[in-house]
């Protein structure tokens, strides 16, 4: 594939007395890395500015650090769905580098490797990569945010090839930006948190380190879809830029009412068991019944689904009819443990992780990943259960 296309653009703005080169790339262009050292290799910035924020910057200069990941904290945390997105978002860019090999990136890795062979200040400008996924996820309803991430799961699916369109699509904009879309039915839904924030955020943070460290001329590698909202921000009259950093930082605060549907949920299944006991045992005994096995097979079938080991199958069956009563222990967190301790995953797992999940079967090869699916897949089974469990209850009475 060729890289032809109009040169890199450049936008300089003044931010008092230093001069800022914003340059508009393409993350999946080789050109855009080609035209970042030949402006540095110029010798005319005392700092380069990249649109990575730490953990990004990290993975980028420690590709293992995966390898290191203590899975049952991020189980215990509470983050598996937010590193099996991660890992899926990786898994489709992924295939852009495998396909047409182009790395995703590359101009920011040869910002940073120019950047620290040459002993200038790297300026991590970016907003958190957690931090953004989760305001996607606030910015959009439930359904929505559940088609989102279906999609990215589907896309490990279809072996379909990804066209030249999909890729002049990545060279246009913001990479996080265009992959999300590909999966969502709006787009606007994921304009505000992916783009309008990061241009708010990155001119911000820019202007904050300025502050902290006066500088005559910086560039800054930044995707082109940024390039014009980023200069915008720079030539406005600043507002408190730490208070705006703090706002754009800030993550979304759960609303209460879906915390209570559980227990909601628990206060009728045990007043259903209550009333069908008042009215005989066999009654009662039938609604638990009822409870145990559908909430406990869908549970442990999903665990199966996950290829979990067969014991950690037996143990969501067991599980799922007890956690589902008391909300603040998961099914997945149980099955899940009991998985790592059957099946511990090897350093080996850990460092082929990023690699095997770029296929669907890798997911169910890798016992990391597969961890996360026997997590994954046994909480919805019991979540399901729970509510389709609780329906039966209330036909029982109601027949």
């Amino acid at each position: 594939m060729s890289d032809a296309q109009p040169q890199e653009p450049q936008i300089e703005v003044r931010v008092g007395t230093a001069r800022i080169t914003l340059l508009g790339t393409a993350h999946v262009s080789r050109a855009s890395a080609d035209k970042v050292r030949e402006l540095l290799e110029t010798h005319a910035y005392d700092a380069v500015a990249v649109e990575l924020c730490p953990s990004r910057y990290n993975a980028l200069l420690d590709p293992d650090a995966l390898a290191r990941m203590d899975l049952f904290r991020v189980l215990k945390e509470g983050r598996a769905s937010m590193v099996a997105a991660n890992l899926a978002l990786g898994a489709y860019q992924q295939r852009l580098a495998d396909q047409f090999g182009i790395e995703p990136g590359a101009e920011q890795r040869a910002a940073v490797d120019y950047a620290r062979a040459h002993h200038k200040p790297v300026l991590l400008i970016d907003r958190e990569i957690g931090v953004t996924l989760k305001r996607v996820a606030a910015n959009i309803p439930w359904w929505k945010r559940f088609a989102l991430f279906a999609g990215l799961a589907g896309s490990l699916l279809s072996k379909d090839e990804v066209t030249e369109e999909e890729v002049e699509k990545l060279k246009e904009g913001d990479i996080l930006e265009t992959t999300f879309s590909e999966f969502a039915e709006d787009r606007q839904d994921l304009f505000a948190p992916l783009i309008e924030e990061r241009d708010r955020y990155m001119a911000a943070r820019l202007r904050q380190e300025l502050t902290a460290n006066p500088r005559e001329h910086v560039l800054a590698v930044v995707g082109a879809g940024h390039l014009k909202g980023i200069a915008a921000q720079l030539q406005q009259q600043p507002d408190d830029v730490d208070e705006e950093i703090r706002r754009l930082e800030a993550l979304p605060k759960p609303k209460r009412w879906p915390k209570l549907i559980p227990w909601v949920v628990v206060g009728l299944v045990l007043v259903g068991f209550g009333i069908g006991f008042s009215r005989s045992s066999d009654l009662g005994w039938a609604m638990v019944a009822d409870w145990v096995l559908i909430n406990g097979a869908l549970s442990a079938l999903g665990a199966l689904l996950a290829a979990a080991h067969p014991l950690t199958v037996i143990t969501a069956f067991l599980a799922a009819p007890l956690t589902s009563l008391n909300p603040t222990i998961g099914a997945g967190m149980v099955t899940a443990a009991a998985e790592i301790y059957l099946r511990k995953p090897s350093v080996g797992d850990f460092g082929r992780l990023r690699s095997d999940t770029v296929r669907l079967r890798g997911w169910w090869r890798n016992r990391v990943s597969r961890t996360l699916l026997v997590f994954l897949f046994s909480t919805f089974g019991s979540a399901a259960g729970t509510y389709i469990a609780g329906f039966r209850i209330f036909e029982r009475l109601a027949g």
